[in-house]
Formats: structure tokens, sequence, C-alpha cells
């Protein structure tokens, strides 16, 4: 019995002992899925640190995107800082047709309404006349109601930025001293390219306040002054010299390249912007006649030219702008419907058009033939908005004047408008009740 025992424990022991070794020694299949499985894990690991993305905790500014149909009514800075008189106009969009509010940022003194955290841009609120502190809280509650907000920047009409930078100003025919118009304004020379980057500098923190768009306003050469004892500096010394036209395009150009660069307003997170991108909406003040002149008015401004580059052209087709008898009328301010309705309808026709006898930096001759002829880009009405004049300069407005010329723009097939009045008081009959 022990003789037949003992090889019977041997292989007992042996299989005990090699129970404790994996089976992966022996089995092949065992020792490849083993491995496969021991590659995957890092993988997985990867993956999943992938999709645990570091939270973005930058503050987050809410957006009212475009309304289909804008409908706009004006505040000033002072209006926008005094919170009786702005509730008032708030009250006024509640209750009529209004969706919209377009506000002073930057006004005619080169002053701003809000307290800047830029440094460059802090003396333009310490110098400014009247303003808002709780500009950012304003522009939320605006949003809370569902109202879309613009902010207006006037441009190169800037006494304070002129007199602090005279070698970039528009001087008098001596060089040294700064030019004013009639009403003793200073203005900066369109050519200034420091100035740009200085403006762009504003445009991003006004976007980062909460502004859903950015109105451009005095976006020319002077006027209404002694023209013929001027200076530009930065213009003659520039690529395009005295060429108006170009120098403006140029400045067009490189704002539109510029605010279309994200990375300008990372510093917070821009939701409900009703598209793609987190930048803003802009849009351009032009003179009225823009629309009919194929020329540039000596201010550098042409409709052909201005068009590409920003979102929204908006003509400033007041009836009392015009000159007497035009179109044959007499007094313009007596026919705000035909004024309106002219001016609109020839922009539009304009904006259509595949041609144009005005040379820009994207338009291509067409043949050799003279005069001249360029195709260019074509636009829709949607580009247009219509400023309604709601002021009795030259006139006295009432509810049906503002009404007819709000009518002209729908005739003219623009359909978004905004209305101007310096007063920041509206003829409240003229708009529809909501």
């Amino acid at each position: 019995m022990l003789a037949y025992a003992t090889p019977l424990l041997l292989v007992a022991a042996i299989f005990t002992a090699l129970s404790f070794f994996p089976v992966s020694l022996f089995d092949v299949s065992a020792d490849k899925t083993s491995a496969l499985k021991h590659e995957e894990r890092p993988r997985e690991s990867e993956s999943e640190a992938k999709t645990q993305t570091t939270p973005d905790t930058r503050p987050v500014v809410k957006h009212v995107p475009l309304p289909e149909q804008v409908k706009t009514i004006y505040m000033t800075a002072c209006v926008a800082g005094t919170k009786d008189f702005r509730n008032r106009l708030i009250a006024l969009i509640d209750e009529t047709e209004i969706n919209s509010i377009i506000i002073d940022i930057k006004d005619f003194s080169g002053g701003i309404s809000f307290p800047s955290t830029q440094d460059a841009w802090k003396p333009a609120w310490d110098h400014a006349p009247c303003g808002a502190p709780d500009m950012r809280e304003l522009v939320a509650e605006l949003h809370e109601k569902n109202i879309y907000v613009i902010a207006r920047l006037t441009v190169f009409q800037d006494p304070l930025y002129a007199k602090n930078n005279p070698e970039q100003a528009v001087l008098r025919s001596d060089a040294t001293t700064v030019w004013s118009d009639h009403k003793g304004l200073a203005f900066v020379d369109v050519a200034s390219r420091p100035y740009w980057d200085h403006l762009i500098n504003l445009s991003a923190e006004v976007y980062n306040l909460g502004f859903d768009e950015l109105n451009f306003d005095y976006v020319r050469y002077p006027s209404d002054g002694n023209m013929a004892d001027t200076f530009y500096p930065q213009s003659t010394a520039g690529p395009h010299g005295m060429d108006k036209q170009a120098n403006l395009e140029a400045f067009f150009k490189y704002l539109n390249e510029k605010l279309d660069e994200e990375s300008r307003f990372a510093a917070y997170r821009h939701e409900n912007t009703g598209r793609a991108s987190s930048t803003p909406y802009t849009s351009a003040d032009l003179f009225g006649m823009t629309t009919t002149n194929f020329d540039d008015l000596s201010i550098g401004q042409v409709q052909d030219r201005a068009a590409p580059y920003f979102d929204f052209i908006a003509p400033m087709v007041y009836p009392s702008h015009y000159p007497p008898n035009y179109l044959n009328l007499g007094n313009p301010n007596d026919y705000p419907y035909k004024i309106v309705y002219h001016a609109m309808k020839s922009g539009v026709d304009r904006m259509k058009s595949a041609t144009t006898p005005m040379k820009g930096f994207l338009h291509e001759r067409v043949g050799t033939s003279t005069p001249a002829l360029y195709r260019k880009p074509t636009y829709g009405p949607e580009k247009f908005r219509t400023w309604i004049q709601d002021f009795d300069y030259g006139g006295d407005y009432d509810a049906a004047d503002v009404r007819a010329q709000i009518q002209a723009s729908y005739d003219a097939g623009v359909m978004s408008w905004m209305i101007w009045a310096p007063s920041n008081i509206y003829t409240r009959a003229a708009l529809q009740t909501e």
C-alpha cells in the first residue's frame, strides 16, 4: 500500500503546486487576452481623462439674439446715467413695438459713459460730462426684458484724444495747431493706426460688458469747418496718401478683421448670442446721401466701400439734412416719406447691383472702358437699417411725419430702423403698441 501511495501523493502535490501559478503560463489564448486587456486599460484611462475637462470659470455674459426686425430708439450717456429718465425709455420699449436700444458709449466729446478698466481709457471716463457707473447692470436689466442692446461709439470725432495726441489729429495748415470744426470739435486723422488699436481695445471691453452690437458713428473725415485750413499728418505720410476713400476703407477692413478675433473677447463666456461666433455684430452710420451719390462727399464715405466690412449699414436719411429743392420737392422737411423712400430704395438697388463706378479694395474692374466700371459684392435690403428723424430741426415733426419715414423704409424693402431724437423724448403716437 505504501509503494502505491507515494506516487499518488506526489501527483497530488504537483497538481496542488501548479494550481498556484497563472493559467496564462500554459494557455496561449488566455495569455493574449490578458495582454490585450492590459494594453487597453491605459487607453481607457486616457479617454476618461480627456472627458474630464477643466471647468469654465469665466464670468458669463448673456446676450439677446438679433431680432428678425430691429426697431431701435437712442439713449444718450446722460440719460443712461439718470435712472428716472432711462426707466421712462425702458417703459416705452415695454409698451410699444420697440425691441432694441442704442446707447452712447463714446460720444462727441471723446468721453466714455462707463468706468473703463483700461489705463488708456480711464481719462475718457474721468473727463466725460456724464455716464452710467452701473452700465453692466443696465445692460443686464435690458437683457432681462429681452431688449437687444447696441453700443454707439463715435470714432474720428474725438476732441479729447486729438488734444492729447496732436501728432495723430487733424491739424491746421500750419501743421502744428489742432484743427476744429465750427462747433469747436477736433478730429483724429482717419489714417492714424495707433488710434485704430486704441478704439478696438475699447470695443472689446464694451462687448464684454454685455452689449450685443457695436455701432460706429463719425467714421469719416471732418466737415463743417474751414476745410482749406486742414492738414492730415497721418494720411499724408501713409500708404494711401490723401486718398480719403482708401484710408477709410483700410480702417473698415482692419476693424472688421480685429473684431472677428474671438480671442479678444475670451475673458468672458458669451452665451445666447444667437450664432456660433462669440464676436459682436457691427454696424456703421453713413451720411444719408451715400445711398445716392457716386462720390465720397469729400469725407471718404462710399456705400459700396463700407458695406463689405459691417453686418449692417445705417444711412442717416433725415429729411432735414437734404438740400432745399432736393428732388424738386422744395423744403425736404415737408416730404419725409418721399425723401426717405428715394434714399433707401436707391441704396437697396445699389446694394443689389453687381457693378459700381466706384473703385474699391474688393472691386474688380470690368474691361477698359471709360468711365471705369467695377464688379463688387452684392447684398440684400437686410444689410440696411434706416435712421429715422424724430427731432424738429428744419421742421415740426409730428407722429405722422415719423410714421411716414418708417413706412417709406418698409416700402423700400428695409424692415429695420433706428429712431434718432437727441432729446431722448420720442413721439409715442408714432409707435405701434406691442
